[in-house]
């Protein structure tokens, strides 16, 4: 949007009576809506007591929480269950009646990411430009049409089509969160608030092997799991509807305040964030400083390599598990405490870096290498070492919580509304990359090992390795040792940036937190967090 687009007005209504005459006099103010951010039209117009104290605070917050991350959390864990449904309906038939035979169950799995991919950027475009609780509804309503669309194909071709239009629809969810956790939370707050949405990718998976498990013996005119599809799509259907007209879209615009100053309350306290609230103006110098940042693009590769992980957990898990000698419901049910632990540690996680200030990228690493032991165990141990084995299956998804520590690290550090919108869908791109199949291990070359993209080489969890699949679990050893040593590097990258504008002279402040809608390189009060 250019710069010289007119702002908006602000009006302001003040009753008087006056002696003579009964009219109301009229107040009103122009706030610039192109350069400022949208709070400002908050903070003009309130009139009261512009001090708070803790309490007032922590009831605002409070009324946040209980409005807001019931509906985030809900429709994270919807969207968790209805993409990896397809590792559970493989067992159902799924592989057999659409003729998914060598990679062709794999490439299902990793073309969901390739619509990820494409429908990311658009979807965080919309949100910017359009009130963000229309945009997600509309998403999740759709994405629910996709889901129930499974059960009209036929064969692999017809799969793939609707895996990519399913992770097409599905893919503006998860940044979306990250800009509404970022317009409602302080810094400090975030993590925590990122976890709880994240973690139900962990929790959901206790639940889901139960209700598929009894969709997949419905005896009737469709295979069983179709069935699968069909209730998910609809409970998805259903739950848009909820998100339209109960999600809270920012402090600005949402009606959960009671009054006027809980709503001041709410946007004046994110101003130590530096990074505003919301703007609707795409400015493309903020592309520009988002693609010459270096800690991004550190950031990116980071969610590159963890995600390397995540096919075994998301696609192969109950496979995996059933290869161990496990029957049908038995893999199933092991699943079930996978998810658990998994769903703990995505939250702890979260929440230790919100207790212990400065502790976030130190996380991460302690994540990452709960994922590099549980790779060796599934690298290394006999099939005969059942207990091993599962043990490794529980905790390989640790990654989880090194992931939700870095998205709430990511948003918490990075300030101007266009670059913070375009680094949240451009994240989930290195996340999508980052998801198996993606890369080959050439074992056969035994001095390299050849790391080549998604949709280059042949695909990592290849059905000949089964059941250990050594060359897989051998890259995510790899690529999760090396996200643990980025993570360090980020932290000296960031220690190195605070510690240059504090010998600038320049303090941390935020007096001007809503001028300018700058961004973090370009605003010298900015400070990162560690």
């Amino acid at each position: 949007m250019a710069d010289t687009e007119k702002p908006q007005e602000v009006r302001e209504e003040h009753p008087t009576t006056s002696a003579t005459e009964g009219t109301d006099l009229k107040k009103t103010l122009t706030i610039d809506t192109v350069h400022n951010d949208e709070a400002m039209k908050v903070l003009a117009t309130y009139s009261g007591e512009e001090t708070w104290d803790e309490k007032e605070e922590k009831r605002v917050q409070r009324t946040i929480d209980k409005r807001l991350l019931p509906i985030l959390c809900a429709t994270y864990g919807l969207q968790y269950y209805d993409k990896a449904m397809i590792s559970q309906a493989a067992l159902f038939g799924l592989r057999t009646d659409l003729q998914l035979t060598g990679n062709r169950y794999s490439m299902s799995s990793a073309i969901f990411y390739l619509g990820f991919i494409v429908g990311a950027y658009p979807a965080i475009w919309m949100a910017q430009k359009y009130p963000i609780e229309k945009v997600a509804s509309g998403i999740v309503c759709l994405w629910g049409i996709c889901l129930i669309c499974t059960t009209a194909c036929t064969n692999w071709q017809g799969l793939y089509a609707q895996r990519f239009m399913l992770g097409f629809l599905e893919s503006g969810i998860s940044p979306m969160f990250m800009l509404v956790v970022g317009q409602f939370y302080k810094k400090n707050e975030q993590a925590l608030r990122m976890g709880a949405w994240y973690c139900c990718t962990g929790y959901v998976s206790i639940i889901a092997p139960l209700i598929n498990y009894g969709l997949g013996h419905i005896t009737g005119a469709l295979s069983p799991w179709r069935y699968m599809y069909i209730v998910a799509g609809i409970l998805t259907i259903l739950w848009s509807s909820v998100i339209y007209f109960f999600m809270p879209p920012d402090p600005v615009r949402t009606k959960i305040f009671k009054s006027e100053r809980e709503r001041y309350i709410a946007v004046a306290r994110l101003r130590v964030n530096n990074s505003g609230v919301r703007n609707t103006h795409f400015k493309k110098e903020q592309v520009w400083d988002l693609m010459t940042d270096l800690k991004f693009w550190i950031v990116f590769a980071m969610a590159f390599l963890m995600m390397i992980a995540n096919g075994p957990v998301s696609t192969f898990a109950p496979i995996i598990i059933s290869g161990f000698g496990y029957n049908t419901l038995n893999s199933l049910l092991l699943v079930m405490p996978a998810g658990f632990i998994i769903g703990t540690i995505e939250l702890l996680a979260p929440y230790i870096a919100y207790k212990y200030p400065n502790m976030r990228s130190y996380l991460v690493v302690i994540c990452e290498m709960g994922t590099v032991i549980a790779a060796l165990l599934l690298w290394l141990l006999p099939r005969s070492a059942k207990g091993g084995l599962l043990f490794g299956v529980f905790i390989l998804a640790s990654f989880g919580g090194a992931y939700a520590v870095l998205m709430g690290m990511q948003i918490a550090n990075t300030a101007g509304y266009t670059k913070r919108s375009l680094s949240s869908s451009i994240l989930f791109i290195g996340y999508c990359l980052g998801r198996p199949p993606v890369l080959i291990v050439n074992l056969k070359a035994k001095l390299t090992r050849k790391l080549t993209g998604n949709f280059v080489g042949p695909l990592l969890f290849k059905p000949e390795d089964a059941p250990a699949y050594a060359p897989g679990f051998q890259a995510v050893v790899i690529t999760s040792a090396i996200t643990a040593g980025l993570a360090i590097v980020y932290r000296f990258v960031c220690v190195w940036e605070n510690r240059k504008r504090d010998k600038a002279g320049t303090p941390e402040g935020f007096e001007h937190a809503y001028e300018d809608d700058l961004t973090d390189r370009k605003n010298p009060q900015f400070r990162y967090t560690l």
